[in-house]
């Protein structure tokens, strides 16, 4: 392994610039890579939900970089703040969690921040080493540090103070809390994405209030989802998990609009630059289809998070089903018999809305209506051809044997038992 500060001209340029949207201070942070001390990197994290999804892969490979250069990552599990809920860019209170939600979450986040992060090279440290301790006079003293002015300066809760919606007290500890994490712990970096630059900054000044050098704040680009428009987002429906089976993530990288088919690469894979900006070109001058590179794109990210054999499999599997228009012979299958123990079955048939929710290919009936809305569901029955479900068909009847299709990749088939 390189030790810290030998580092080379490439990787320091790799470090500083790819996938990377700013670094406060840049300078700074240069002269501490090449002074040869292992640098404490940290990274916080709120267990609100059980699973990650690539948006935060992109800072998670930006750690595992410096791992390999020779430094220390240090992830702070935050379960004190996230029963509160990380603020930014909300535009409401977010509902509070249990402590004990909170752990259980963190279980299920920590093994796959670890598909990416080398776990012998990381430390995990929970919020509550320190905050189980924290008395009153430690509350006042911390937020006698700073002001509400100062915190109704961030442009989320400067909006929601303008509209009159409220933020609660709750909301305004939140930056404090993770600013002092970096006290706890003296991190030399923390990293965060762009929408989390304000609370990087309360902890840097947090630490020179207390003494300490203060940490370098690198702010990592925010991935785009599958959507092409918004912030990847699990709540948006736009988002890549990286607990998903290979077919589906590799079919849901397929589905990334074109426009950001090179942010994709950049941020999610080490396919040189050189031959990103040949790729780009090629694209520009309409010299290459976009479907070659999305491919590519696709294969790499899905071998990254499974093996190649089932990268290579996934991809079999979207030029036969959904570039071919086949129907898979592995499909899921419910029965009629199962169905009837759901009360869901009139004389031996079952709604279109039923099957598609007893078959979690819809999470709810206002799921179900939208993607019926926008033409994205098929049936197949055995002797004819794939016939489009519209808005109005949510009750149409499907008999054994047919065959329902929900987008470009998920499917069931009705049986009989």
């Amino acid at each position: 392994m390189t030790s810290p500060g030998k580092i080379s001209p490439q990787d320091l340029e790799s470090v500083i610039t790819r996938g990377v949207s700013e670094i406060i201070s840049r300078d700074e942070f240069i002269r501490m890579l090449q002074s040869g001390k292992k640098l404490r990197l940290k990274m916080g994290f709120d267990p609100s939900r059980p699973d990650i999804h690539l948006g935060h892969v992109v800072g998670l490979r930006k750690l595992r970089q410096l791992q390999d250069l020779g430094h220390h990552v240090v992830l702070i599990v935050g379960d004190w703040t996230a029963q509160i809920g990380d603020p930014s860019g909300q535009s409401a209170t977010r509902t509070m969690l249990t402590h004990e939600q909170v752990l259980e979450n963190a279980e299920s986040y920590l093994r796959q921040f670890f598909k990416v992060v080398d776990k012998d090279r990381a430390e995990v440290i929970y919020q509550s080493e320190w905050f189980g301790k924290f008395g009153l006079a430690n509350v006042l003293e911390l937020t006698g540090m700073f002001t509400v002015a100062q915190f109704l300066q961030r442009a989320d809760f400067a909006a929601r103070f303008a509209d009159q919606k409220p933020i609660a007290i709750t909301e305004l500890l939140y930056p404090l809390l993770q600013a002092y994490d970096s006290v706890a712990i003296e991190a030399d970096v923390e990293f965060g994405g762009t929408d989390q630059m304000f609370n990087l900054l309360v902890g840097r000044e947090l630490q020179g209030m207390m003494g300490q050098t203060p940490q370098q704040c690198f702010l990592m680009p925010i991935l785009v989802g599958t959507d092409g428009v918004q912030k990847m987002s699990k709540s948006l429906d736009n988002y890549v998990a990286v607990d998903e089976a290979p077919i589906d993530m590799y079919g849901k990288l397929m589905s990334v609009s074109d426009d950001q088919i090179m942010s994709y690469f950049e941020y999610l894979t080490d396919v040189p630059m050189e031959e990103l900006a040949a790729i780009t070109n090629d694209l520009k001058d309409n010299a290459l289809n976009p479907m070659e590179p999305k491919k590519r794109l696709a294969w790499d990210v899905t071998s990254q998070f499974h093996h190649k054999d089932a990268a290579d499999g996934a991809q079999a599997h979207f030029e036969r089903v959904v570039q071919n228009g086949d129907v898979p012979t592995d499909i899921p299958e419910m029965s009629v018999a199962e169905l009837r123990s759901q009360g869901v079955v009139e004389n031996n048939e079952v709604r279109v809305d039923d099957l598609m929710l007893a078959a979690g290919l819809a999470p709810s009936k206002a799921q179900v209506k939208r993607l019926l809305a926008q033409g994205a569901v098929e049936r197949t029955s055995l002797d004819g051809e794939p016939q489009p479900v519209t808005g109005g068909d949510a009750g149409y009847l499907l008999q054994p044997g047919d065959v329902l299709k929900v987008g470009k990749r998920r499917f069931v088939r009705l049986t009989d038992s």
